[in-house]
């Protein structure tokens, strides 16, 4: 599989001049819709010029901007696609037994780290080690167990960890006690979950630091998040893989760890007297 148009944002953000920049976190919080607009509206809606844009799109590989177009239009298909629709490929294109499945994770895996900068993975860590923020996690009908596996880590290493489960309404309840002071991260994956989508919404209007956790044609959730990982999904399989965020979520609990390992050491001894009394 090719690079997502997000994925190559990643690879050469850190590269781009003010005004380029500018389009890629436009079209990352708008993805990928604004990019299927004209150049002119593009644009407009980054507040930069037109040969700005297409200055952003050459540095990403494209020759033109209909190539660019063209490349977020598979993407959008691809965005779209339900197990139903995967399932009914033709046989030629299925591989078949466990050995391609595992093959595919593992590539996942690997690529999904080859365009995740450490940088972010360290500014995540620095994030989630501040003992000052409350950690809420939350995940989609697929998702929720890689949120439910990091809350179980982190509550074990660090204090004011909340993993939301339940109805929508008991996430909106939540709300209330959330603020600046507050880390949300969201796990959400192709078809995006609608009830995610509007509590993170939410909880931008009130100040939450949100991370979200996607796959690599990005939730609509990113228009809201100041971090945003994706991470391959794509399997030969009528499902996809959250594998590689899985890893992702191990990456961060090893990190976060290591970060807090005196107060961390401390917390489990005290965790375990207790058990033990």
């Amino acid at each position: 599989m090719t690079a997502s148009i997000a994925e190559l944002i990643a690879d050469r953000m850190e590269t781009m001049p003010t005004g380029e920049r500018r389009a890629a976190q436009t079209l990352v919080a708008n993805y990928p819709l604004i990019g299927l607009k004209t150049v002119a509206d593009f644009a407009a809606r980054a507040g930069v010029s037109a040969p700005t844009i297409l200055r952003f799109v050459s540095r990403l590989g494209f020759q033109n901007y209909p190539d660019f177009q063209a490349h977020l239009q598979e993407e959008l298909a691809a965005q779209l696609q339900s197990p139903l629709i995967r399932s009914a490929a033709p046989a030629s294109s299925r591989r078949q037994g466990a050995s391609p499945i595992v093959e595919a994770t593992l590539e996942n895996i690997r690529e999904t780290f080859r365009h995740v900068p450490d940088r972010q993975i360290a500014e995540i860590v620095e994030l989630l080690a501040n003992p000052r923020v409350r950690i809420t996690l939350v995940g989609g009908r697929f998702t929720d167990p890689i949120a439910r596996y990091m809350a179980a880590h982190l509550a074990v290493i660090r204090p004011n960890v909340f993993h939301l489960s339940g109805q929508e309404s008991n996430w909106r309840d939540r709300l209330i006690d959330m603020g600046k002071r507050d880390v949300l991260l969201i796990f959400d994956i192709r078809r995006y979950q609608e009830s995610l989508i509007r509590f993170a919404e939410k909880a931008g209007r009130r100040g939450v630091h949100t991370i979200l956790f996607t796959d690599q044609w990005l939730s609509p959730i990113a228009r809201f998040a100041r971090h945003v990982v994706a991470g391959r999904t794509a399997v030969p399989s009528a499902w996809d893989s959250s594998a590689a965020l899985f890893v992702v979520a191990e990456t961060l609990i090893a990190g976060v760890t290591r970060r807090l390992e005196t107060e961390s050491a401390k917390r489990i001894r005290e965790m375990e007297d207790l058990r033990d009394g």
